[in-house]
């Protein structure tokens, strides 16, 4: 069995499998988690992560695999992490992402991995953060999030890219959705995908119209382009775009502000999981039965449980 030490050297080399095992050892949520953590960190920080979300049907898979081909034409190495909706069986992912990634399968520049949500909210598995880390450190260039399509609470890819990507398809009402969950802040780039389809170009003057009317936190302006992923049409345009949005999140300082925000949420995560630890240890079943039988309030047993820690 290898040391945590061993397999992050051969991560780091960019074996694939040292990398698989990593990213399995961070899904498992191992006790020896903090040592790899602590060994990847002066590795990291290089990488250009890009988030895409969408409804459901949209074509993200597709798109995905579009953008590591034209990412790999461009000689950069690409992890893409496809965060699958959970068996109802098994707890693991579906695997629906890498069926369709199946061209990149046998290319040693490509790291594709499925990530099941295991339930949680917001599109994206609670690994991911970490599974980040990991292809970072193994020297990927570019590293792709697919969320699984969940609609409103899927705008948590925000939270953790670089770059946000938000497909839309014509046909779909997808120009409510976007309002609606407020997928007009969130998105860096605007992807219409079936541009081929009928409806396209309304699906194009509604998003235009819609950014017209609101107003962002920033001085960016989200591009709108128009692609046929299916037929790699409009991919090199979306490639561009978003190398464009990289060089503007450096050039004004956005790109720092968003790397700390992604590191206090990381850190605020691992701290209430810890803390969440602690409480089970203490006893909330005990506090949970006082307050079934009226002897505490919920209020006064949560301050005891706290005072117990």
């Amino acid at each position: 069995m290898e040391s945590p030490r061993e397999l992050v050297d051969r991560a780091l080399q960019g074996q694939q499998r040292a990398v698989a095992r990593l990213i399995s050892l961070v899904e498992s949520g191992s006790e020896d988690l903090p040592e790899v953590a602590a060994l990847l960190a002066p590795h990291t920080g290089r990488a250009q992560v890009v988030g895409l979300t969408g409804s459901p049907g949209v074509g993200k898979s597709t798109t995905t695999s579009a953008l590591v081909s034209a990412f790999r034409a461009a000689g950069k190495r690409v992890g893409v992490l496809a965060v699958d909706p959970s068996s109802p069986f098994s707890g693991g992912a579906l695997l629906g992402d890498r069926v369709r990634m199946g061209d990149h399968a046998l290319d040693e520049g490509v790291f594709i991995r499925s990530m099941a949500t295991r339930g949680h909210l917001g599109g994206l598995a609670w690994a991911t953060p970490q599974a980040l880390r990991v292809l970072d450190a193994a020297g990927c260039d570019v590293v792709l999030v697919e969320t699984v399509g969940v609609g409103q609470s899927e705008i948590d890819v925000v939270s953790l890219a670089d770059t946000t990507v938000v497909l839309l398809a014509p046909g779909m009402g997808d120009g409510v959705q976007a309002a609606k969950a407020g997928i007009l802040e969130i998105a860096d780039v605007f992807v219409v995908n079936k541009a081929d389809r009928d409806g396209a170009a309304q699906t194009v003057r509604d998003l235009r119209y819609m950014m017209s009317l609101g107003s962002r936190h920033d001085d960016w302006k989200p591009p709108v382009c128009r692609t046929v992923a299916a037929r790699g049409e409009g991919i090199d345009e979306v490639a561009k775009a978003i190398d464009e949005h990289r060089a503007w999140l450096e050039s004004s300082g956005e790109g720092a502000r968003r790397r700390r925000r992604r590191a206090e949420a990381e850190i605020e995560a691992i701290a209430l999981e810890k803390v969440r630890v602690r409480l089970d240890s203490a006893g909330v079943a005990r506090f949970a039965d006082a307050v079934v039988s009226g002897e505490l309030d919920p209020y006064a047993a949560a301050d005891r449980l706290l005072t117990s820690l």
